[in-house]
């Protein structure tokens, strides 16, 4: 069980994570990609990052833009796993 970050730790979190919002227990970020193909490719390097992390976000492809939803359910809320992965997934946009 992963530990549930704080108000004071989500708010430090979302400080170094300037293109990502909160939405009640989960973080949320849209990516606009050059096009289709390019928005696919995105979603493929992210699958691969968060299987290795195991570690799913809940993904939503509407043709070039990729909206990525983060949220630990197995503990109820934000973890460090969330913030990790939005990192990532802020490394890896196209």
């Amino acid at each position: 069980m992963a530990h549930l970050l704080n108000e004071s730790e989500i708010t430090q979190a979302l400080a170094d994570l300037p293109k990502w919002s909160r939405e009640g227990e989960s973080v949320t970020r849209t990516v606009d990609c050059p096009d289709f193909p390019a928005a696919i490719a995105f979603v493929v390097r992210v699958a691969e990052a968060a299987e290795a992390a195991d570690h799913h976000p809940d993904i939503d492809i509407r043709w070039r833009k990729v909206t990525f939803t983060l949220s630990t359910h197995s503990d109820g809320g934000l973890t460090g796993k969330d913030t990790q992965l939005a990192h990532q997934i802020d490394d890896l946009e196209p």
